[in-house]
C-alpha cells in the first residue's frame, strides 16, 4: 500500500467515522456484549466508552499502525483493557470458541476477505456467542444502488478499499449467522448522501 492508505486514509476514517451523529448507533452495536470480546477493526478506538459493564476484555484487530497510535488516549483512559491480537480479520490468531461476544463497526465495507472474517468470527464464538455491527452497505433502493455501483471503484481507490455496494445482511447470513436484531435506515442528510449512508445495525448468532 501507498502512503495515501497506509497514512492519509486512517485519519480520514477517524474523523468520517467517530462524528457524534454515530454515537447512539455504535451504542446500539456494543448493547449485549460481554466477557472477552474481539473487536474487528477496532481502528482509532470509537467503540471505546460504549462497552457495557458486563465486558471484561476488548482484543482488538486492526491492520493500521496509524489508526493503533491514534486509540492510544482512548485506550489508556478505557476502563477495559483492550490489547492488539492481529492484523487480518480474515486470519485471527485465537483459538475455537475462545471470545465470548464479537464486534464489527465500520469495516465489513473494508476487510478484503470479508466472508473470511465472518467465518472465523463464527469460529472464535463460545456457544451462546452474538455479533454487535453496525455498517454502511448497498441500499435497496435502486436509483441510490445504481450509483453505489457507479462510485464504488473511485471509493475504493480513494478511502483504502472501502466498497459502497456490499450486501452487508447477505454476507452475514451467508457466513452461518441469523439476525437477533436488524435495523436498516439512511443516516439523517441530503439524497445525495444517500450512497454513504445507508447503514445496518443489530445483533447476529450462529446458525
Amino acid at each position: 500500500m501507498g502512503l495515501w492508505e497506509t497514512r492519509v486514509v486512517p485519519h480520514i476514517v477517524d474523523r468520517s467515522c467517530g462524528v457524534a451523529q454515530l454515537d447512539p448507533l455504535r451504542t446500539r452495536a456494543c448493547d449485549g456484549l460481554r466477557g472477552r470480546v474481539v473487536e474487528i477493526g477496532f481502528g482509532s478506538g470509537s467503540n471505546i466508552g460504549r462497552y457495557p459493564p458486563a465486558v471484561t476484555e476488548i482484543v482488538a484487530v486492526e491492520p493500521s499502525d496509524v489508526a493503533w497510535r491514534l486509540s492510544a488516549s482512548r485506550r489508556s483512559d478505557s476502563s477495559v483493557p483492550v490489547s492488539r491480537v492481529g492484523l487480518d480479520g480474515a486470519r485471527l490468531p485465537l483459538a475455537d470458541v475462545s471470545v465470548d461476544t464479537g464486534l464489527v463497526t465500520f469495516s465489513l465495507c473494508t476487510i478484503p476477505d470479508v466472508a473470511g472474517a465472518l467465518a472465523e468470527l463464527r469460529r472464535v464464538l463460545r456457544p451462546g456467542g452474538t455479533v454487535g455491527f453496525v455498517e454502511h452497505g448497498l441500499s435497496p433502493d435502486a436509483s441510490v444502488a445504481r450509483w453505489q455501483h457507479r462510485l464504488d471503484g473511485l471509493q475504493q481507490r480513494l478511502f483504502g478499499g472501502c466498497h459502497l455496494a456490499r450486501d452487508i445482511p447477505r454476507l452475514i447470513e451467508s457466513a452461518g449467522f441469523t439476525f437477533d436484531s436488524l435495523e436498516q435506515s439512511y443516516l439523517p442528510g441530503p439524497a445525495l448522501s444517500r450512497p454513504w449512508g445507508y447503514l445496518s445495525v443489530g445483533r447476529a448468532v450462529p446458525s
